[in-house]
């Protein structure tokens, strides 16, 4: 089993995240645009701030309308919520992103300065279980093989 999560992990450049500086009238068009459902938030230094999801959206629009003007005035990193999608260390356990996985799709990943390095998902895992059962699972050529060799080996015992 790979216990490093750099195996695993989907690098910042290939990630879509948002400054917190972003006014809240382009984060929720690019969030339509690309169809997610939570995004990851850094400052401009890198620090992770946290994720923000549809729903917060969804919250902050009930309680202020949805007028554009007034969403340009906001930015994203007043929908950030304390402890909803907290980043995991880069050198946590294999057990422990796992646990973390099943309760969010992506884990975000920083290194020992809190800096946003990338992201986690829960299919990157699932298709590591999937591969590994996959490489495990014996072909039936395989079995037949297996048989006919264990069928030589007794023919052998008997002579």
């Amino acid at each position: 089993m790979n216990d490093n999560v750099f195996f695993f992990l989907k690098f910042k450049n290939d990630v879509r995240f948002f400054y917190d500086s972003l006014p809240l009238s382009q984060a929720l068009k690019l969030m339509k645009k690309h169809g997610y459902s939570a995004v990851p938030v850094v400052s401009r230094s890198g620090v992770y701030l946290g994720s923000v999801s549809e729903g917060d959206f969804l919250w902050f629009l009930l309680e202020h309308g949805n007028d554009e003007k007034a969403l340009e005035n906001h930015t994203i990193s007043e929908l950030i919520r304390e402890g909803f999608m907290p980043a995991a260390p880069n050198t946590i356990s294999f057990e422990d992103l796992l646990a973390i996985s099943l309760n969010q799709n992506y884990v975000p990943i920083v290194d020992d300065r809190n800096i946003f390095i990338g992201i986690v998902t829960r299919q990157a895992i699932l298709n590591y279980f999937l591969e590994s059962r996959r490489s495990l699972s014996l072909s039936p050529k395989m079995i037949e093989l297996e048989r006919y060799e264990k069928s030589l080996a007794a023919k052998s015992l008997h002579v």
